[in-house]
């Protein structure tokens, strides 16, 4: 059976929470990395690969190599390129689009609804510890539990209206 790594030739793998592989699967993907070579579970013969990596963590890896808990070659051969995207509360002017965006999406799924520009203003007001993800699950549950086709403010959970008071 093909490996992701196989069904992603001649494109792009993503690979998330790279952070938290073990010891073991990271001495393995560095050798596909470096040798361009893979063999499947229980296979013999060696199958050639051409793939572009991106990995994403919320870890900083360095911290990670220096505590002895990532491997260094891995982190050197893997940061080609680093993007850092800083949490949603620190880009809050991103919050109507994504809210948006989340609204149009789960709209094919749930009956489509607005967001009154208090609860828009009590969403940019949330720190929002869980990021992007937490917010597309908050809409999805809006989505599902608001009755009307106006989300307001009283329909957000209780945490959110009063600011991210946990």
């Amino acid at each position: 059976k093909q490996g992701l790594f196989e069904v992603a030739e001649g494109g792009t793998l993503f690979m998330d929470e790279v952070g938290e592989m073990s010891p073991a699967m990271q001495a393995k993907l560095l050798q596909v990395l470096d040798s361009r070579e893979l063999r499947r579970v229980g296979g013999t013969r060696a199958h050639r690969v051409n793939v572009r990596v991106v990995a994403a963590t919320n870890k900083d890896l360095a911290q990670e190599v220096q505590a002895g808990r990532f491997r260094e070659d891995l982190y050197y051969r893997l940061n080609v390129v680093s993007l850092t995207i800083p949490p949603l509360r620190e880009r809050k002017e991103d919050i109507p689009r994504l809210v948006e965006h989340f609204l149009r999406r789960f709209a094919t799924d749930y009956p489509a609804k607005t967001v009154s520009s208090e609860a828009l203003q009590a969403l940019m007001e949330y720190p929002w510890p869980g990021n992007v993800r937490e917010l597309a699950n908050t809409i999805e549950r809006l989505m599902i539990l608001t009755p009307g086709e106006i989300i307001g403010v009283g329909d957000l959970p209780q945490g959110i209206r009063q600011g991210g008071g946990l």
